[in-house]
Parts: structure tokens; C-alpha cells; sequence
């Protein structure tokens, strides 16, 4: 494999974690759950046992959507620059079924074929239940740290340190802001729990969510990937122009434990 191919891999490697998301239903009754002010915010432990029991309902309330994504690479670095762009419509079907279908793509023919490409795939299987289940955002899976309550013009955000318990280049470890209404993640800043390649030696990732409809889904994912030989790389995916065609109700929400 040449250092290109290589290079390619492991930003493929690096992008996998900006593709986990969750479906974000907006609590329907935002009461139910225990309310949180600026003065007297919840507990750790209280704001994961609402996010827990949001993101359950969320992924059986999503039944069908489909969306427009914009994936963008640029490599500076040795042996030389590179780019390359594609734009893919990307459709979900409960419970995990994901498919894309490539309109447009220019650029670096290596990139499209070695990281875009790769990224659809590793998504795909990312979405797998037996995958899922090891990288859903709980207990069994993560350590959680309430870092501080942020006040907002929506109602605030918890911002909380979160710690996988097993290395995978599925997972991170980093910070998420919390909705303090709908409980749904509004923002992530991370890196991978673990290093995907001997070439990358610094990995940061930067999601952001924005609620469309009753949901809260990806609006814009960043990965940057520090190499080894001097070179940087950049991924940015762009969601836009979303259409959820089918949901149902949530489950009644159930106020979190104090």
C-alpha cells in the first residue's frame, strides 16, 4: 500500500465516528420530564436517564427519511494537495436499513474511491444492530461527567465529558451539549477513542445537529486529521434539504429520577 492509499485509509478511519447518529425526536411533552433551570439544574445521572429514554424513543419513532449530503476532502500536504467532492442522497428505513445513491462527484478519483466510498460502507455497517448496540450513547457503553448547565434562548444545555469504556474506532471520547427540553444532543467535539492510523497523530471531530420538523438531525459534520509526514486533512459532510416522509408518536416520557 503506498503512503497515499495509507493516508487515505486512515482519514476513511477517522470519518466513520462523524457518521453515528441517532434520530432526535423533540420531546412531545417537555413537562413530563423533570424540568431543569439555570439556578437548579438536573444531576448527571438525571440528564442521562432522560437522554437514554429520548434517544430510545427517537429511534423507534423515525420510520423513513431521506436527505442530501455534500462530502467535501481537502489534503494539504506531502506528497501533494488533493480534493475531491461527491454528493450522495442518502435514505433511512427503520430499524437500520441506510442507502445511498451518488449524484455527483468530482476530484481526486483516490479520495472518492478511498474515503468516500469506504465511509458509506463502514456507515452501513455502523447502522447494523449488533454494532449499534456497542456504540448507542448509555451506560453500557460510555462514562458520563456533568461539566456545566449553559442558559440559551431555547431553555439551556448540559454540557457533559463523555468516556467510552471499550476502544473502538466506532466511539469517541470528548464533550456533548444536551438540549435541556427535548434531551437531544445539539453538539459534539471529540476524537476517536482510538488512534485509526500509524499515520494521523491529532484527530478532531465536530458534529452539529439542527432540529428539522419534530427531530433533531446532522447538520454538519467535521473531521480533521493531522498527519504524520507534515500534511493536514479536512472532511467536512454538509446534511441539507431533509425530508422525513414517516414517524409515529413517541412513547409517553417519563420523568427522570432525582
Amino acid at each position: 500500500m503506498s503512503r497515499v492509499q495509507a493516508i487515505c485509509k486512515a482519514i476513511a478511519l477517522l470519518s466513520v465516528a462523524a457518521t453515528l447518529t441517532v434520530p432526535s425526536r423533540a420531546a412531545e411533552n417537555p413537562k413530563a420530564l423533570a424540568s431543569p433551570t439555570a439556578t437548579s439544574p438536573l444531576t448527571a445521572n438525571q440528564v442521562v436517564d432522560n437522554l437514554v429514554t429520548k434517544n430510545e424513543e427517537r429511534a423507534r419513532a423515525l420510520l423513513h427519511s431521506e436527505a442530501t449530503r455534500v462530502y467535501r476532502l481537502t489534503y494539504r500536504g506531502f506528497p501533494g494537495d488533493r480534493e475531491a467532492e461527491m454528493t450522495v442522497e442518502a435514505t433511512y428505513n427503520s430499524p437500520s436499513a441506510k442507502e445511498f445513491r451518488v449524484i455527483s462527484e468530482s476530484g481526486s478519483k483516490l479520495i472518492r474511491d478511498r474515503v468516500f466510498k469506504r465511509l458509506l460502507d463502514s456507515e452501513k455497517e455502523a447502522a447494523e444492530p449488533a454494532m449499534s448496540a456497542r456504540t448507542q450513547l448509555n451506560r453500557d457503553n460510555y462514562d458520563f461527567q456533568l461539566l456545566s448547565y449553559e442558559p440559551s434562548e431555547t431553555g439551556g444545555q448540559y454540557v457533559l465529558q463523555v468516556s467510552p469504556k471499550a476502544k473502538s474506532k466506532y466511539v469517541y471520547h470528548g464533550k456533548i451539549w444536551v438540549d435541556a427540553t427535548d434531551f437531544a444532543v445539539t453538539h459534539i467535539e471529540a476524537e476517536p477513542a482510538r488512534n485509526p492510523s500509524f499515520w494521523t497523530k491529532k484527530n478532531e471531530i465536530r458534529h452539529d445537529y439542527k432540529k428539522v420538523q419534530d427531530f433533531w438531525l446532522p447538520a454538519r459534520n467535521e473531521s480533521v486529521s493531522d498527519i504524520r509526514l507534515g500534511g493536514r486533512a479536512t472532511l467536512t459532510i454538509e446534511y441539507k434539504d431533509y425530508r422525513v416522509t414517516d414517524a409515529r408518536q413517541p412513547a409517553p416520557a417519563q420523568a427522570a429520577k432525582r
